[in-house]
């Protein structure tokens, strides 16, 4: 709670005013844009008629503009949750704060280098592109709560102001904590940033960065070991903290902090004639990015079902540190368009406490090293024809090879637009794939240097119209595919069921086609949302499962309500995905491994909403998992032995205020 705090303090001494950075003119893309663009109420006579909600931008990593948006939409109520951000590829465990399943995946990397790995608890930590920046008007504050699972909350609070046109800061704190409904399974997280965007008054000079610190700790259960005990309805176990669980003893930790800093000189800049326009620039950058991480499992006593252990009490702990410098320097003119050369240096270190000699091999106790990079992107824009591409290739070090993307489309007109694209990038697996040490004896390896570079290769297109609806499609094709399983050529016993789980690498080409659709139906006051994906994985060995088919449909009602002080959205949402046989999960690595024993899903998901907007403010109504308590047996697994969430009511809302 020390940064919520410190937030307060904030919101408390500042009162101010700004504008984006940025090193050439960028087309601001309203992906919220509203018909009727409301005013705000004036601070002054003089204020009157002046300030709009589009004078409270949002810039995004990539350097996109949108404004805020305080409409109610069906996307909103997609997007009220612990991610903020649509699920619609995901399947959340019992309780707020733990895994997703994954029961779509996106293969395309944006990153020339390995991640830290544990990517079952990364699901609510924000990376350097999900951080935004701000361009506020007068001092803006939105503040997010939301009800969880038994005792504790879910709270994000934002606070972003101005000292000057040219010089914004925000503050911002997501806090969730979440006992559960289940023994030994609370959830905490918090995820602390603040931002800095500036712009000298010429033009010629930019800066931004930001700072983020962030923490996921769980209870970790592992899971039923009695499955009867919730899949037969017995009034003995209706209330879930009776059922057994697996473990008592064991916890889970991740920590991060980052410090992000990209900034740039703008030596040549013309202008178009006496506008404002610019013709022709040529500038100079640096980027700068360190960030530490650490993972940390925690069990009293070691249980056999993971096998064997060194001691008595498991205490694994890995971590890494990286630190990323990139200069460069960008051409822009109108005409040719805007072309980027860049050279980076990045320096990694993943390391635990010691060396570990086994039978098998000596595992280090670090990786250590640095990786030299050059690359090169351009942009241009013709009328509705955009070109964007961009590459980076390893000029030294051993974890990466190169990456390559490439996009072109075209806006028909503000209803149709088409958009193809290309990607190719090859790079080690993760870092936990290629080294780890546990107290648990199987969960010891190094395959630094028997590990291939994963190669990856995607095709994809995006239709989108306002009259057809949207249409997306991949097609991947994977080479080296890394993934954990158990080990194949071993007996699994039940009692040790998840001893044998090892990181292994696909020799044998992997192909991946994903198709999704979207579209709305309207008639008067009621709609039809309707989201549907095909995907197919073509592969000689079950190493990626994903269902066939998922949908989600929301038949829903919107209505002014109270003589139009209140805009009410109520209705129901129907989400199904095919049976498969889903990812199972291993609390020692925080993640998720392949299984082909069982399969799940096949069950529907049916959610009750009522939706409301009263001036800035949203309120949100939800009976979750309707139909739960009607099902029978009881099979609604988000992975084997973790059941899914029954029957719940949750509210919240989300509030902007202006000062």
């Amino acid at each position: 709670m020390k940064y919520f705090t410190l937030m307060v303090l904030f919101l408390v001494c500042h009162t101010m005013m700004a504008q984006e950075p940025q090193l050439n003119p960028v087309q601001e893309r309203d992906t919220l844009a509203r018909k009727n663009r409301r005013k705000l109420p004036p601070k002054s006579k003089s204020d009157a008629n002046q300030i709009t909600i589009e004078n409270y931008k949002i810039v995004s990593h990539q350097r996109d503009t949108t404004f805020l948006d305080t409409t109610l939409t069906i996307d909103k109520e997609y997007k009220y949750n612990y991610l903020r951000k649509d699920d619609f590829e995901l399947m959340p465990f019992g309780n707020v704060g733990q895994p997703y399943n994954a029961l779509g995946v996106d293969l395309k990397r944006k990153n020339l280098y390995p991640a830290f790995g544990a990517r079952a608890k990364h699901f609510n930590y924000r990376k350097v592109e999900d951080i935004t920046y701000y361009n506020v008007a007068t001092p803006m504050t939105e503040l997010m709560f939301k009800t969880t699972l038994d005792q504790g909350q879910l709270l994000d609070a934002l606070l972003t102001f101005n000292t000057s046109r040219r010089l914004n800061f925000s503050i911002g704190y997501k806090s969730l904590r979440s006992r559960g409904k289940y023994q030994y399974n609370q959830a905490e997280s918090g995820n602390f940033n603040t931002t800095t965007n500036y712009i000298t008054k010429n033009g010629r000079y930019m800066l931004r960065s930001h700072i983020a610190a962030q923490n996921v700790d769980s209870e970790e259960n592992g899971g039923l070991p009695i499955r009867s005990q919730f899949e037969i309805e017995n009034p003995n176990f209706e209330n879930r903290v009776r059922i057994d669980v697996r473990f008592r003893n064991a916890t889970y930790r991740l920590l991060g902090k980052r410090y992000f800093l990209e900034h740039g000189y703008k030596l040549i800049k013309k202008e178009k004639d006496s506008s404002r326009i610019e013709k022709t620039s040529l500038a100079i950058g640096h980027t700068f990015n360190y960030e530490s991480k650490f993972s940390q499992f925690k069990q009293d006593a070691a249980h056999n079902y993971f096998g064997s252990s060194l001691v008595d009490e498991v205490n694994d702990k890995m971590a890494l540190k990286t630190m990323y410098n990139e200069v460069n320097a960008t051409f822009y003119n109108a005409s040719l368009g805007q072309l980027q050369a860049n050279m980076s240096l990045y320096n990694y270190n993943y390391f635990t406490n010691s060396i570990l000699v086994t039978d098998e091999q000596t595992i280090q106790s670090q990786l250590k090293g640095q990786e030299v990079a050059f690359g090169a992107k351009y942009r241009k824009q013709i009328g509705g024809f955009l070109v964007d591409g961009s590459a980076k290739y390893n000029l030294s070090g051993e974890l990466t090879g190169n990456i390559f993307d490439a996009s072109a489309g075209y806006t028909f007109n503000d209803k149709n637009n088409i958009k193809f694209g290309f990607h190719a990038s090859s790079r080690m697996p993760n870092f936990n794939f290629l080294m780890y040490q546990s107290e648990y004896v199987n969960y010891n390896w190094q395959n630094d240097t028997s590990f291939e570079k994963e190669q990856v290769t995607s095709f994809e297109f995006d239709f989108e119209s306002k009259v057809w609806g949207d249409l997306k499609g991949k097609y991947s094709i994977l080479g080296k595919y890394t993934y954990f399983t158990n080990d194949p050529s071993q007996v699994i016993v039940e009692e040790e069921a998840q001893n044998l789980i090892k990181p292994f690498q696909e020799n044998n080409a992997v192909n991946y086609l994903k198709v999704k659709y979207n579209k709305e139906f309207k008639l008067g006051s009621f709609a039809l949302n309707n989201t549907i994906m095909y995907q197919n994985v073509s592969q000689s060995n079950q190493v990626l499962n994903v269902p066939e088919i998922i949908t989600r449909n929301t038949l829903y009602y919107s209505t002014n309500a109270f003589k139009k002080a209140m805009y009410l959205q109520t209705g129901v949402t129907l989400k199904y995905f095919t049976t498969y046989t889903m990812n199972g999960y291993n609390p020692v690595l925080g993640e998720f491994y392949v299984q082909n024993n069982e399969a799940y899903g096949g069950f529907p998901l049916l959610d009750f909403f009522i939706n409301a907007r009263i001036q800035q403010t949203r309120v949100y109504f939800k009976a979750e998992h309707l139909n739960s308590s009607f099902m029978n047996p009881r099979t609604y697994y988000a992975a084997p032995n973790y059941p899914y969430r029954d029957f719940v009511i949750r509210f919240g809302l989300v509030w902007n205020f202006f000062s």
